[in-house]
């Protein structure tokens, strides 16, 4: 492709999405602009950090050593489902991703660990402000990994316990 072709199509997409901005932010309600204000907020963390679209869009705060990783997340209506709590499908991603995250920190060079399985265990409703959740080690082997994973909500009650499978895979 040529620079002139993709100096084009750059700018035809950036006129694209300055028009879609103009659209929602004149036609959203209050709650649809705090959502927009949310999601972009997370897309300016994942730019400035350097990190994963997901760890920035999460607004995700880390904390990792060698036996846990905790990770902890603001609760936004952006992320609840048609009955107003969390989606499950939030806290799923929020649980593979603390516990993935501590398998691939555990991995040596030039390793890395992805999920070949996960299972989750719905207890309680996710509200409240925040979730965190919160992964260890139950099994590390050559080529897996079974680590555990709970998610708990801000007044503390325990809203799901997970477990998950990770593959070592070469980089």
């Amino acid at each position: 492709m040529s620079k002139d072709k993709e100096m084009w199509e750059e700018k035809n997409l950036k006129d694209e999405l300055r028009q879609l901005f103009e659209t929602c932010i004149e036609g959203g309600s209050e709650e649809d602009l705090n959502s927009l204000a949310q999601l972009l907020e997370g897309f300016q963390r994942k730019i400035q950090n350097n990190s994963t679209y997901i760890d920035g869009i999460l607004h995700m705060e880390r904390k990792i050593d060698e036996t846990s990783c905790e990770i902890t997340i603001p609760l936004h209506p952006v992320l609840n489902n048609n009955l107003n709590i969390l989606h499950g499908g939030m806290t799923a991603t929020v649980l593979d991703t603390a516990m993935g995250s501590l398998a691939n920190y555990l991995q040596p060079e030039g390793f890395g660990a992805v999920t070949n399985q996960l299972n989750i265990h719905y207890i309680a409703p996710g509200i409240g402000e925040t979730l965190r959740c919160k992964a260890e080690v139950v099994h590390k082997g050559t080529k897996t990994m079974v680590i555990s994973g709970e998610a708990y909500r801000a007044d503390g009650k325990k809203i799901a316990y997970a477990t998950g499978t990770f593959f070592t895979i070469s980089k």
